[in-house]
Order: C-alpha cells, then sequence, then structure tokens
C-alpha cells in the first residue's frame, strides 16, 4: 500500500513536535522539509493568527486544504501539518492517497506541560485560560484522534527516535 511513496506528511496535535520532528527526518533523509502552516503564511502574505482574526477559521481551512494539495507533485518531502489539518476537507484521506502519513501521539498531559504558557500564535488556544486547558485539549484530541489514528505510523511523541522512525518509514514506505 505505501511502497514507493516519497511524501510524508506528519501528523499530530498541536505541540506534539511535528515541525522539529520534520525537520530532524527530513535532514536524516536527505530530504526537503516543508512546513505547511509556514507555506500558508507565505500563500496568504499574513500569519496563522492573522487569517483566523481577520478571515475566519472556515477560510484558514480551506486556504490549508488548497496548499497541502498544491504539495502533492513533491517527491522526497517531509511536511508537518497543523493540527487540525487532518481533520477537515477530507485531508486525512489526500494525505493517506499521496504519501505516508506518520502519528507523533501524545498523551494529554504531555501536551498541557508543553503548551501551557506558549499559547501565543495558537488561534486555537488563544481564548483558553491555562487553568482550563487540560480539559480541552482532553475533549479536542478525543475528537481529533479518530483522525490521527488512520495514519499509516503511528509512534509516541515523547522522546522520539528519529533513527527509529526513520527505519519505520523507509521500511513501511519502500523507500
Amino acid at each position: 500500500m505505501m511502497h514507493g511513496k516519497s511524501l510524508v506528511y506528519i501528523i499530530g496535535f498541536m505541540g506534539s513536535g511535528k515541525s522539529t520532528a520534520g525537520k530532524k527526518l527530513a535532514a536524516a533523509l536527505g530530504w526537503t522539509f516543508i512546513d505547511l502552516d509556514r507555506k500558508i503564511e507565505e500563500t496568504a502574505g499574513k500569519s496563522i493568527p492573522e487569517i483566523f482574526s481577520q478571515d475566519g477559521e472556515e477560510k484558514f481551512r480551506s486556504l490549508e486544504a488548497e496548499v497541502l494539495r498544491s504539495l502533492k507533485s513533491h517527491v522526497r518531502t517531509i511536511v508537518s501539518t497543523g493540527g487540525g489539518t487532518p481533520c477537515h476537507a477530507d485531508n486525512m484521506n489526500f494525505m493517506l492517497d499521496t504519501g505516508v502519513t506518520v502519528y507523533l501521539k501524545m498523551s494529554t498531559g504531555h501536551l498541557v506541560s508543553r503548551l501551557l504558557g506558549s499559547t501565543e500564535g495558537r488561534p486555537v488556544l488563544k481564548n483558553v485560560p491555562d487553568n482550563k486547558l487540560y480539559n480541552f485539549i482532553d475533549e479536542k484530541l478525543a475528537v481529533r484522534e479518530k483522525f490521527y489514528n488512520k495514519a499509516n505510523i503511528i509512534v509516541e511523541g515523547i522522546n522520539l527516535d528519529i533513527n527509529n522512525l526513520q527505519s519505520i518509514i523507509k521500511l513501511g514506505a519502500g523507500i
């Protein structure tokens, strides 16, 4: 099923380390790295928080799906997605059809410890007070995991071993 695919999508909740893992994995494989959020900002000419506040989440999700689909002809490329990317516009099925998906799985507690005090620049967390963060993430994660769990490869995001992940991807993707 995954044989010969050379587009790898890193998915997971915000704060799970998708961009960090994506950069390390791309370097280890000698591939290109694309951060989908940065690509969206380049396309829109404004930041993600600006898109959310000026145009709304619906416009952001539409732009996100458009930019994601524009990457389908890329080869030897690692794409780190936004936390909500797999959950909208049939994006998860698109990623499964065009590449290998890797879900960086993390518990609510680990996500809270990573996101506490760093909600700036994260529009989905903009109005969530610190004392409500655990419940918010827990509820959001429960909804999103239905999509995340469709990934070809699921790995623990804590203490992620990039060399091990690289081996799993090479084996699974036939690269």
